[in-house]
């Protein structure tokens, strides 16, 4: 279904790109996909093969105020091909190609307790100029990191966390055997 969604998101992204209108698809997109996914009748009407695909088409052309072209003629290709259920992964698939067109990289900072603004601005700086993109920025607070932080940018994670130390250091030390160097140099660190 991944590969779907890539495909429909790709569509969609390229006949808007080719238009100019990539923000107006965007919030448009985002808007309905939140409307169908918050309405339990508005996913009956949609999804349920009770309702004929031309019931569904002007549905769709009544529920949407103003849309794009490329945007109306997308849902009803959904419709037509039953693809609908699909809504969500396509927005987050077209959410993604738009932040790479924009150069938009999200980062989501994760400490056990909140930091000040200006620690978090110069996180996003630094991270900006290094990778060259405008840094959207999140942060978390999860005490179970217990110190430190586990930054999240794009795809990668690097986990600087003393959870993340703490679990390390049990590794070693449960894969450590009575008379191997590893427990003869933890026993001597310890007296």
């Amino acid at each position: 279904m991944a590969q779907v969604a890539q495909v429909y998101a790709r569509a969609l992204f390229e006949a808007a790109s080719e238009g100019g209108v990539l923000d107006p698809v965007k919030e448009q997109l985002a808007q309905f996909d939140q409307a169908l996914s918050s309405n339990w009748e508005f996913q009956l009407f949609f999804f349920s093969p009770n309702f004929s695909t031309a019931e569904k088409i002007d549905g769709v052309k009544r529920a949407v105020v103003d849309p794009d072209p490329a945007f109306l003629n997308f849902l009803e290709a959904l419709i037509e091909r039953h693809r609908m259920p699909e809504l969500s992964r396509i927005r987050e698939r077209f959410d993604a190609l738009w932040d790479v067109e924009m150069k938009v990289l999200p980062v989501e900072v994760t400490t056990a307790v909140p930091l000040d603004e200006a620690t978090v601005a110069s996180i996003g700086e630094r991270i900006g100029r290094e990778t060259g993109n405008r840094i959207q920025l999140t942060t978390v607070v999860d005490p179970d990191v217990v110190g430190g932080m586990v930054l999240r940018v794009g795809n990668l994670v690097m986990d600087a966390s003393i959870k993340s130390s703490l679990n390390q250091l049990r590794k070693q030390v449960s894969k450590a055997r009575i008379g191997s160097p590893l427990a003869s140099s933890v026993k001597e660190q310890s007296q």
